[in-house]
């Protein structure tokens, strides 16, 4: 599934409308029909309905919406708020339709306090105030209607996006309506998944008004993808039935120090719960004896340590020719010289893959502009802390603009790019983003990241394919925190509950 901005979404509309003769009045009336038949499904008794429309496109859905409750038995109420000079085309077409039926309206005028009690009095508010054409702060009448709503506690039905977010940015000037649900047309909009969007817009769902999506290829539109469960399922590595511990990939882990043992491990174990053949923990000797009694499934390479941080010419002894996949970062620490580290990987390795995390990033920092000479593909999986170190830029920055930062990223540097945060974002060196729309704070843990780490080098240890391996790595991730929250809480699921949680989510797939 595409996602769109609001100029790729006008040129959509603008090509069912031109090129294949679909008229705009009749995707408003798809539109507000399905609005509707979301409304029958939830509130399937004769609920008031309060539908608030404004003077655009938005609110000619919404007097379609009111139209089709009236015409069902609904008890709705429609308010209009704008000039009935200013509406035009579409809108102003639903507008004269609804009117010459001589059926309820309320026309909204500065000063009154008529629709304050209108929603209190309504069940389910459906806002079609001002659609995906916000930008900024949102301008009186709106935003004291927008609070009365959200204050109201009722529940509210938003019309393609909730009005006061930015469908673009995920920014919210200085109030949005939050949304039970938001019913969005053909495709969901970026502003869902970044900056504030997954604050507001509820549960979502994609209405299909008959705008078809192959329009995105004709027109070789760029847009984001989503990751969903099908894409993840599809994505996973192939298991042969008479493999054994070859056939399934060996990984090699560089990391961990006296501070942070459990890091590399909890890579490990969640490798070896997703599939692979083979995992060898490259570790300082200092914490080689604890390591090896927690992970039994692991071989090991102690290496020689300097005040419990890896030697960086230890890893001169390795023969990386064993591995298909090298993980570097996972509870390195930075007391040690990990610059000379980069060097030696960059020397030694030839096409393996190779996957950077956690502090293996901070000093990759330094080592950028050798990345594209590298043969084998190299995998990044930075959270926006560690994104910001390695741009330059600011966290607000990277957090402002995250699909672009990623986008940009991956492409100069030929890397794939996994920026991590509450919608993971994931960038390939050929300008492909998708974005990962699962995930909840249950994640939010000191280990998560390394786990992460461990299903990414299972996946692509397994089949050399890194957007599958990250694809289908990000998702389960994230889904296995969303259903072991409901299960008990998000307070209390651990990394060690996700690793033993994937293999389960495997079976149902």
């Amino acid at each position: 599934m595409y996602v769109a901005d609001q100029k790729s979404m006008q040129t959509l509309d603008r090509y069912t409308m031109e090129q294949l003769g679909l008229p705009g009045v009749v995707l408003m009336e798809n539109a507000g029909n399905a609005v509707v038949q979301e409304i029958i499904n939830d509130y399937p008794h004769h609920t008031r309905v309060l539908v608030i429309s404004g003077q655009g496109n938005n609110g000619g859905d919404g007097f379609v919406i009111a139209r089709r409750l009236i015409d069902l038995g609904y008890e709705t109420k429609l308010c209009f708020i704008g000039k009935e000079e200013k509406l035009k085309g579409d809108a102003l077409v639903h507008y004269q339709v609804y009117k010459n039926r001589q059926l309820p309206l309320y026309r909204y005028q500065e000063g009154e306090e008529d629709i304050f009690a209108y929603i209190q009095k309504a069940d389910v508010i459906v806002d079609a105030m001002l659609g995906t054409g916000v930008s900024g702060g949102v301008r009186s009448p709106f935003d004291k209607i927008i609070e009365a709503v959200n204050e109201s506690n009722k529940d509210v039905i938003s019309v393609d996006v909730p009005s006061g977010l930015n469908s673009n940015t995920g920014e919210i000037g200085n109030i949005a309506i939050q949304a039970k649900k938001t019913i969005t047309f053909a495709m969901p909009k970026i502003g869902f998944f970044v900056g504030d969007g997954p604050k507001v817009i509820g549960v979502w769902k994609v209405a299909n008004i008959s705008v078809p999506e192959s329009i995105v290829e004709i027109l070789q539109l760029q847009l984001p993808k989503l990751i969903d469960g099908e894409k993840a399922k599809a994505s996973l590595p192939k298991r042969a039935k008479h493999g054994h511990k070859g056939t399934f990939g060996h990984c090699l882990v560089i990391g961990g120090s006296k501070y942070y043992i459990g890091a590399p491990i909890y890579t490990a174990k969640a490798a070896f719960h997703s599939g692979i053949g083979l995992v060898t923990l490259a570790i300082p000797e200092t914490i080689y004896s604890h390591a090896a009694g927690t992970c039994h499934e692991s071989l090991f390479f102690p290496l020689s340590d300097v005040k419990g941080s890896i030697d960086s010419k230890a890893l001169e002894t390795i023969d990386f020719s064993k591995y298909k996949t090298v993980v570097f970062g996972p509870g390195l620490g930075r007391e040690c010289n990990g610059d000379a580290m980069i060097r030696t990987l960059l020397e030694k390795l030839t096409t393996q893959t190779l996957i950077v995390d956690a502090d293996g990033l901070y000093f990759l920092k330094n080592h950028l502009g050798e990345l594209q000479h590298y043969e084998g593909d190299i995998i990044l999986t930075p959270h926006p802390g560690e994104m910001a170190t390695l741009t330059g830029k600011t966290v607000r920055e990277i957090e402002a603009n995250r699909l672009d930062v990623a986008k940009q990223f991956a492409t100069a540097y030929g890397v794939y790019l996994l920026l991590k945060g509450h919608r993971s974002i994931i960038a390939t060196p050929q300008g492909e983003l998708w974005i990962n729309p699962y995930g909840n704070d249950a994640l939010g843990k000191g280990g998560s990241g390394d786990v992460l780490t461990g299903l990414i080098a299972s996946f692509v240890s397994q089949q050399k394919d890194s957007v599958k391996a990250l694809l289908s790595a990000s998702y389960y991730h994230a889904i296995a925190a969303e259903e072991l929250g409901k299960q008990t809480s998000n307070f209390g699921v651990t990394p060690m509950d996700i690793i033993h949680y994937i293999p389960v989510l495997f079976g149902q797939a």
